[in-house]
């Protein structure tokens, strides 16, 4: 009588194959995975294609920064002056990420006059430059009533704007990363404290234990189902961004596939922070909160809706640190920049260090039984 050797890979991957059609089965994985992403994703979609009205400036090299003009512009609560030069400052300008570039030309010796002239490009939403029209000629109005209340008007907005080529970055640009981010985030961390919680309570790991299954598949056969599963959702969210919305992949499938990897390597690292959850949790009511300490912050912080300078400058150290900003940032530099992974290594190797703290934590604290 011949004996077969267990293969524990075979068992691993027959794990994989019934933890994968227990979640095809859940609704409420398919919802936080795929349902709630796309949700945002439409709804931001359909707000606006091209980039709100944002007045973000940058003052030209041979602008006159001496006079009232340039001083009224540094104290205007409605403009963000952002000091680059260079390819920083035409980079900027071409994606649409400053809605114009400001020179502030002094015309006359005796008596000043200044004249405001705008650059542009294709990349900026032309609702922003009449904004920012708008505002400057507001502004020069004020100037000359408050200097020069008994001359001609001294200071003037020119209307002829200064138009450059550009790359348009649609709003799905922006957000599908954030939500493809916070997708991989709901199911790593949830999505594994659920299910390893459970495993335990209705005591399928003792099960497991009196098989020859050693623990390090098991866990390497759940893990696998929900990284097949995730991934799975993410090429969802990518195809219905590219197709319906138009979502930037610059290098199209080299792109495609850097995502995934970039996806791949997140989602481990997220699934790390779920085992801590499982472990730490005495009850399944106990899981959310402790969940929701990893989600919550980085949700709102990590530049999931909003660019991260949005935020006050003394909060943006914290917001640069979490995990999820470095995936949302890797993403969308590799997405619309046309990065590689290996230009992206600063951000990698955050969630690397992040992955290393995680799982030494989790080791500490998961729990069997």
């Amino acid at each position: 009588m011949t004996t077969h050797k267990y293969s524990q890979v075979k068992a691993m991957l027959a794990i994989a194959r019934g933890s994968f059609k227990s979640s095809l089965r859940s609704p409420s994985t398919v919802i936080f995975s795929i349902g709630f992403p796309l949700v945002f994703i439409l709804a931001f979609a359909f707000l606006g294609n091209g980039s709100g009205p944002r007045i973000n400036i940058a003052i030209h090299s041979g602008a006159d920064t001496t006079g009232e003009v340039y001083q009224a512009l540094k104290t205007a609560p409605g403009i963000r002056i952002k000091n680059e030069h260079g390819e920083a400052l035409s980079e900027d300008l071409e994606k649409g990420r400053i809605t114009a570039i400001v020179d502030i030309q002094k015309t006359g010796q005796q008596n000043p006059s200044y004249l405001i002239k705008l650059t542009t490009s294709s990349a900026v939403n032309p609702s922003s430059v009449e904004v920012l029209q708008s505002y400057l000629n507001a502004q020069a109005d004020q100037l000359n009533k408050n200097y020069y209340p008994h001359a001609e008007a001294i200071v003037g907005v020119s209307e002829q704007v200064e138009k450059l080529p550009g790359r348009t970055y649609r709003t799905i640009d922006f957000i599908l990363p954030g939500q493809l981010g916070f997708s991989l985030l709901s199911a790593g961390i949830f999505g594994v404290a659920f299910l390893f919680f459970n495993l335990r309570q209705q005591l399928v790991l003792k099960r497991f234990f009196a098989t020859p299954i050693s623990r390090t598949f098991i866990i390497l056969g759940e893990a696998l189902s929900r990284v097949v599963f995730q991934l799975l959702a993410a090429i969802v969210i990518i195809l219905i961004g590219v197709i319906c919305f138009k979502f930037t992949l610059v290098h199209g499938w080299i792109t495609f596939i850097e995502i995934m990897i970039l996806s791949f390597i997140s989602l481990i690292v997220f699934m790390g922070c779920g085992f801590i959850v499982s472990g730490l949790s005495k009850s399944e009511s106990t899981i959310p909160p402790f969940a929701n300490i990893f989600t919550l912050p980085q949700f709102l912080l990590a530049g999931t809706f909003f660019p991260i300078e949005n935020f006050p400058k003394w909060l943006q150290p914290l917001c640069n640190i979490l995990p999820l900003t470095h995936f949302n940032n890797a993403m969308r530099d590799i997405s619309f920049e046309g990065a590689s992974l290996i230009s992206c290594w600063p951000d990698i190797v955050n969630l690397l260090i992040w992955g290393v703290i995680v799982y030494a934590i989790a080791i500490k604290v998961f729990k069997w039984e």
